[in-house]
């Protein structure tokens, strides 16, 4: 494995690109790992409402659908196949008729997080390989990236 040497003095708009070129090639990683442990051979779509659900309970199928990128009649059709598996639970919003609450089953959370660890060990196994100040280096440049990024967050009042 090769490894690329951060350069020293490096711009904003470099790093930028480099995240950039990173994030996508590191996403594309774990949706790949994580469909080949979802033992209910579930859709990539499938998986991100189930993560979605699980950071925003509650949340209606236009959020869900907007988390994928897609139209809501598209993210009905793939929540109604988790609802069908009993992953999900669609229920209406007592305040709103015309709004559904979604939420993840017992089994929805037990799947999801059963297939999250399998990738999470997957990429340790993969981490095994480097020092372990190449290690806390990652991690310290992840904590820093997570740290910037949920400042542009936009919060969603309760």
């Amino acid at each position: 494995m090769s490894l690329d040497k951060p350069s020293v003095g490096v711009t904003s708009f470099e790093c930028a690109a480099k995240v950039m070129e990173t994030i996508p090639l590191l996403m594309r990683f774990i949706r790949a790992d994580m469909r080949t442990h979802s033992a209910d051979s579930l859709s990539i779509p499938q998986l991100r409402s189930l993560a979605f659900l699980k950071r925003n309970p509650g949340a209606s199928l236009s959020e869900v659908a907007e988390h994928l990128g897609v139209t809501c009649a598209t993210a009905s059709t793939t929540i109604e196949r988790l609802v069908q598996r009993n992953l999900v639970q669609r229920t209406d919003n007592p305040q709103e008729r015309r709004r559904v609450v979604l939420n993840l089953t017992q089994e929805g959370k037990l799947l999801l997080e059963q297939s999250q660890e399998k990738t999470r060990a997957h990429i340790a196994d993969i981490l095994e390989s480097l020092t372990p100040e190449q290690v806390s280096q990652i991690e310290e440049g992840l904590a820093l990236l997570k740290n910037v990024f949920e400042q542009t967050e936009v919060k969603k009042a309760p």
